[in-house]
């Protein structure tokens, strides 16, 4: 059983390892973590912008930029958080000698990094967007705010898969760019999912993140039907996938030392 004096210094640790993550990442530099909150955005207005030039309207609502930011956010937050925790254990391998720091540290540390950022990230943009005239408010916010945490738990639980198999070879990286940019063109960012034949979508509902995306838009736009979205298939797979994931890192634990 643990103790609440083992809880503290697990909290201590974390926290710690926070810090250091946030140095690490972002500099002593305020530009460093203004930096970070804007590459997201960057990218998003980038796209944004080409589309407006070739003509494109909102597939769904009267902004092409809120329609564009539902899916491209959810994207961006997911692979910065499968990228950057599947370092997490070889980037941190001296500090293992420490006996209060344990490699499960090193994951959440990165995790609460990366999800803070973005939760800035996602603020910031979007009320840049309602000042702007190009977005509104959601409607119910607590299903934009369930979208963001679904796609957290899956970033999570692949990313700790990741950082396992990495540690035993770092070609996985490359592997892991390859299945990664599919998700672009399958999680929904250029159209409405329901608008598709029954074949395409039964080929679609498979992607988690595509769910989490349904669940963002339907948060913003009340009227927005999604054929996709399942809660059960969203509990079901966030369940496994972070069972599996700490299975495979407690399996494998003394064989990465």
């Amino acid at each position: 059983m643990i103790t609440r004096r083992e809880l503290r210094i697990n909290r201590q640790v974390i926290w710690a390892l926070l810090l250091r993550e946030s140095r690490m990442a972002f500099g002593t530099s305020h530009w460093g973590y203004l930096w970070a909150a804007l590459q997201p955005a960057v990218t998003l207005t980038f796209l944004i912008v080409v589309f407006v030039m070739i003509g494109r309207h909102a597939p769904f609502g009267d902004s092409l930029a809120l329609f564009f930011a539902t899916s491209v956010l959810c994207l961006e937050y997911f692979q910065k958080l499968s990228v950057s925790l599947m370092r997490a254990f070889s980037s941190n391998t001296s500090l293992f000698a420490y006996p209060p720091v344990q490699a499960l540290d090193t994951v959440f540390a990165r995790y609460l990094l990366v999800s803070s950022v973005y939760v800035l990230v996602w603020a910031g943009f979007h009320t840049a967007l309602i000042a702007t005239g190009y977005g509104e408010a959601p409607r119910r916010p607590e299903l934009v705010i369930g979208g963001f945490m679904i796609v957290g738990m899956i970033g999570l639980a692949i990313g700790m898969i990741n950082a396992v198999i990495y540690r035993f070879t770092t070609s996985w990286q490359h592997v892991e760019k390859v299945w990664g940019r599919p998700l672009f063109f399958l999680s929904g960012t250029f159209y409405v999912p329901s608008a598709l034949p029954p074949e395409a979508l039964r080929i679609l509902e498979w992607n988690p993140i595509l769910h989490a995306v349904e669940l963002v838009r339907m948060g913003f736009w009340p009227h927005y039907h999604s054929e996709i979205f399942s809660p059960a298939y969203c509990a079901a797979f966030c369940m496994t996938a972070i069972a599996l994931a700490f299975m495979i890192e407690r399996s494998t634990r003394k064989i990465r030392k």
